[in-house]
């Protein structure tokens, strides 16, 4: 349901209206610009008749279509915190808008894309359970609006079909093979943001002397270099550390913690800039002595992170119907909510008893789990949980939701995992390149009309 109800951000709206006027098959005759005409409408008094704006392949645009969106985007952009454009930019912008979705609805027509009237109904109860109401209250707000409910069914309607046909003309298309997740990485790597790096460094520290003789230097010399070999033929580190180490670390044997590079000698950044999770780096020569470092860590912007947060989690689930309405499940888990913080109830007795899915039998344990493997209702509120905390009812497309957080931990990630992580954003970023050559090319195929107000 994000994508379905996602909003055109203004930049969108910006790169779609600067494509230029022969580019979009208008009129050759006409003077008149999307901005002028834009402008025209906003400007036109409250008590003017309403009037067509634009005709796009022979569907109109009408000025109270116009000025409604306009208002909406206004309430939109400033409920974000983001910055208003100047109300004849911003109807520049939403006219754009319009166009491109008018021009594309009538593809989704042209190429036989039906929307269900159950999959209005799917999408109307998301959005409701999107914003922890019922459809009923959905409505009642929406009515208080000033949009009627067929407006409203229209426009999801409209959403849904814009959103098949994206996916039949553009998702579907896009592959990533193996060779472009090889070549990001490579790219990340040979491109290091020192701004962004953080690296966790375990560090062997020969001390040498001030007054160290050459013949002495060499000796300690010589046991550094033994270190990093046993070190890189795979010895314990840390063990290594405690046995070989002049540094503070020697005690603990552990590593110097995860901080930025700028906290760590330019000596240490720059031997292991190029270097992966679990390379050795060393012997390097210091006042101090001889380094061996181990990364231990290494995180960059660009790069997959090498753990994930994973939790440990179980859970009461009541499914709403005929017999138990969204109201009633709520005030059921409110109620055990009180009883199991009160002590007189325990969580997983109380999901054996009431839970109306699989894992019922196992007091409501979901295991171990990381991003994205529960519904983004119920995952946005177990994440903000602290072990042992039980949340509120949360209802989500399954129906209603006692969660339960036991445990929370970081976990390593595969190298197939980071892989897939790499895979989606580099999908996410060629689909965002198709989509706009793609709503362009819609766009510059349509004929539009741009019609002067009446006087």
């Amino acid at each position: 349901m994000t994508d379905l109800l996602r909003p055109f951000s203004v930049l969108c709206l910006a790169c779609m209206a600067a494509l230029s006027v022969q580019a979009q098959g208008l009129r050759p005759a006409t003077s008149l610009s999307l901005g002028s005409v834009a402008a025209r409408a906003m400007q036109s008094g409250p008590q003017q008749a309403d009037y067509i704006v634009a005709v796009v392949n022979a569907e109109p645009i009408t000025r109270s279509e116009l000025q409604q969106r306009v208002l909406r985007a206004r309430s939109q952009l400033s409920q974000q915190g983001v910055a208003v454009p100047p109300q004849e930019e911003l109807a520049r912008q939403v006219l754009e808008r319009l166009i491109a979705e008018k021009s594309q609805l009538q593809l989704a027509a042209e190429n036989g894309v039906r929307v269900e009237e159950d999959a209005i109904d799917q999408a109307e109860q998301n959005v409701a359970r999107q914003n922890q109401i019922d459809v009923a209250e959905l409505r009642r707000r929406v009515q208080s609006d000033g949009m009627t409910l067929v407006r409203f069914r229209a426009e999801l309607r409209d959403q849904i079909a814009l959103t098949r046909l994206r996916e039949r003309e553009v998702d579907g298309r896009v592959r990533v093979s193996e060779q472009e997740i090889d070549q990001y990485l490579q790219d990340q790597r040979n491109n290091v943001d020192l701004a962004g790096l953080e690296l966790d460094l375990g560090q062997v520290l020969v001390a040498v002397p001030e007054d160290a003789t050459p013949e002495q230097t060499k000796v300690l010399q010589a046991r550094a270099q033994n270190v990093l070999e046993r070190a890189r033929a795979g010895e314990d580190f840390s063990a290594l550390v405690k046995q070989y180490s002049d540094g503070m670390e020697r005690s603990s044997g552990k590593s110097m913690g995860l901080r930025s590079a700028d906290r760590y000698p330019t000596l240490f950044v720059q031997a292991v800039l190029r270097l992966e999770k679990g390379a050795i780096a060393g012997p390097l020569r210091s006042p101090a002595g001889f380094h061996i470092l181990k990364v231990m860590d290494k995180r960059s912007p660009g790069l997959p992170p090498t753990t994930t947060t994973q939790n440990h989690a179980r859970h009461i689930l009541l499914r709403t119907g005929p017999q138990l309405t969204q109201a009633a499940a709520v005030a059921r888990l409110a109620e055990v909510k009180k009883r199991v913080q009160a002590g007189q109830a325990d969580f997983a007795a109380m999901a054996k008893e009431l839970s109306q899915d699989g894992s019922a039998k196992d007091g409501g344990d979901l295991g171990w789990a990381g991003p994205g493997q529960f519904v983004p209702e119920f995952e946005e509120v177990m994440m903000r949980l602290e072990p042992g905390q039980v949340s509120d009812p949360v209802v989500s497309r399954f129906g209603v939701h006692l969660i339960q957080l036991t445990e929370r931990r970081e976990a390593p990630l595969s190298v197939r995992e980071q892989r897939e992580l790499v895979r989606n954003f580099v999908r996410e970023k060629k689909l965002e390149d198709a989509y706009l050559a793609w709503t362009q090319d819609v766009r510059g195929k349509a004929y539009v009309e741009f019609r002067e107000p009446p006087l």
